[in-house]
C-alpha cells in the first residue's frame, strides 16, 4: 500500500483574496488564460506555475517562488499537516454535490508496482516542461488527483478542519480547511495508506515525479528525500464522491464518408435530435453514442447485437475497435457545443458524443489491474492550483 504523510505546507499568507492568487491547472490553460490570471495579480500561481519567456524562465520562476518565500507572500505551516479540499456545486443532472478529499504527500511508487495505480492509457505527451519546473522550484505546485479504495474515508473527512478560505468560480465553491491536530493527521494519514489509490487526473504529473525522484536517488543515493513523494489530492472511489463528465473524439485524417462507413459495420445510424447539452442523459438512458457530421448535426450510433462481443463495455474501446484499421486521426473535446463548433469550424472532420465512464467500471479498472482507452474520464470539477505547495528541498 502506498504510503500517505502530512507535510509542512506552504500556503498563501492570510489576507490573499483567493480568487485573485489561485487558477486553474496549467494543462487546461489557453494562453489567453494565463494572461488573464497573471493580471488578476503579481502574486497569481501562474507566474510560477506556468513561466513564460525565454530558457530561463524554469530558473526565473523557481527564483521567484524563493523570493514570496522570503518576503512572506507564501507561509509555511509549523508542523505537517493535511488540508482538507471540498467542492460543492449542481451538477448537469439538476443534483447538489459536496465533493471532500484530503490533500498530502502520496508516494511515488515504481510503475507496475502496485499501490498508487493507473486507470487509462496515456497519450504522448512533453513532459520537459514540467520537469524542468520541478527541478527549478523543487517544488510540486500542482497536485495529482488519486482515488482511494479505503472504503469510509469520506466519513473520516466530514468533519471540518481549521477554515482557511473559499472561492466560487463558475458556480463551483472551493473550500480549503487545515488539519493540523496530531491525532486527526495520523488517522487520515494511516486511512489512506491502508489502500490503493487510482490516478484520476495526473498521471504525466506523476510520471514526472517519478522521473525526480530518481534523480534525486541518483545524485543523493538516497531513497529518503522529499522527493519519494508527491503532492496528491486524495478522495473516495464512490458515486457520491466523484463527478465524471465525458471526452469525446474529434476524427481527421479521413473522409466523413469513410467515417461513416467503418462506424456503419458495427452501429445502426438513426436519425439524432438536436445537438444540445440534455443530448448526453439522452444517451445515456438509451445506450447510444452519436455522430457528429460536417454540419454539425447528429446521428445516433446504435450497437448492432453482437457486434461488440469481447470488447470492454466502454464506448472508447467500441470506437477503437470500430475504427482499426482507419487512417482515423483521433483528438479530444469535452462539452457538446465545443464539439459541434470543433467540426463545423473545420477542426475536425467529424466527431462522436460518448457517455461518462461508470463508477462501476472504474471501480473494475482498479480491481483488476485494467488500462481505459485514452481520455476516457474526465473528472470534475478541477482542483485550483496555489491552494497548497510542497517544499522538496526540505525532508
Amino acid at each position: 500500500m502506498p504510503r500517505f504523510e502530512p507535510f509542512p505546507a506552504l500556503r498563501y499568507a492570510p489576507g490573499h483574496d483567493l480568487d485573485e492568487v489561485l487558477a486553474p491547472p496549467y494543462d487546461v490553460l489557453s494562453e489567453a488564460d494565463v494572461e488573464a490570471y497573471a493580471a488578476r495579480s503579481e502574486h497569481n500561481i501562474v507566474h510560477v506555475d506556468v513561466p513564460r519567456g525565454g530558457e530561463d524562465r524554469y530558473e526565473r520562476a523557481g527564483a521567484l517562488l524563493r523570493q514570496w518565500v522570503a518576503e512572506g507572500v507564501l507561509v509555511r505551516d509549523e508542523r505537517p499537516t493535511l488540508t482538507l479540499y471540498r467542492t460543492r456545486f449542481t451538477d448537469e443532472t439538476g443534483a447538489a454535490r459536496d465533493l471532500v478529499g484530503v490533500l498530502g504527500a502520496l508516494e511515488v511508487v515504481d510503475e507496475g508496482a502496485g499501490g498508487v495505480l493507473p486507470h487509462e492509457r496515456t497519450t504522448p505527451k512533453a513532459s520537459t516542461d514540467r520537469f524542468d519546473l520541478t527541478v527549478a522550484t523543487r517544488a510540486n505546485l500542482s497536485p495529482v488527483w488519486g482515488l482511494s479504495l479505503a472504503t469510509g474515508l469520506t466519513a473520516l473527512l466530514q468533519e471540518p478542519g481549521e477554515p482557511l478560505g473559499e472561492v466560487t468560480v463558475d458556480g463551483v465553491t472551493h473550500v480549503v480547511e487545515r488539519l493540523a491536530e496530531p491525532h486527526r493527521v495520523a488517522a487520515v494519514a494511516a486511512y489512506v495508506s491502508a489502500a490503493d489509490v487510482l490516478i484520476a487526473d495526473g498521471h504525466h504529473r506523476y510520471g514526472v515525479a517519478r522521473r525526480y525522484r530518481d534523480v534525486i536517488r541518483d545524485g543523493t543515493g538516497s531513497r529518503s528525500t522529499a522527493a519519494e513523494l508527491t503532492l496528491a489530492l486524495v478522495g473516495e472511489l464512490v458515486a457520491e464522491q466523484v463527478s465524471i463528465a465525458a471526452i469525446h473524439r474529434l476524427y481527421r485524417r479521413i473522409p466523413y464518408a469513410a467515417l461513416r462507413a467503418a462506424l456503419a459495420d458495427r452501429f445502426d445510424l438513426e436519425p439524432a435530435p438536436e445537438l444540445e447539452p440534455g443530448i448526453l442523459r439522452r444517451m445515456d438512458e438509451l445506450g447510444r453514442l452519436v455522430l457528429v457530421g460536417p454540419d454539425g448535426t447528429g446521428e445516433w450510433l446504435v450497437p448492432k447485437p453482437g457486434a461488440f462481443s469481447g470488447v470492454r463495455a466502454l464506448d472508447g474501446s467500441w470506437l477503437e475497435a470500430a475504427l482499426v484499421g482507419t487512417e482515423a486521426e483521433v483528438d479530444y473535446q469535452h462539452g457538446v457545443s465545443e464539439v459541434v463548433e470543433a467540426v463545423t469550424g473545420g477542426r475536425a472532420e467529424a466527431a462522436v458524443l460518448i457517455r461518462p465512464t461508470s463508477i462501476a467500471e472504474i471501480g473494475r479498472t482498479a480491481r483488476e489491474g485494467l488500462l481505459m482507452p485514452p481520455k476516457s474520464t474526465f473528472f470534475t470539477p478541477k482542483i485550483r492550483t496555489g491552494v497548497v505547495i510542497r517544499d522538496l528541498a526540505t525532508p
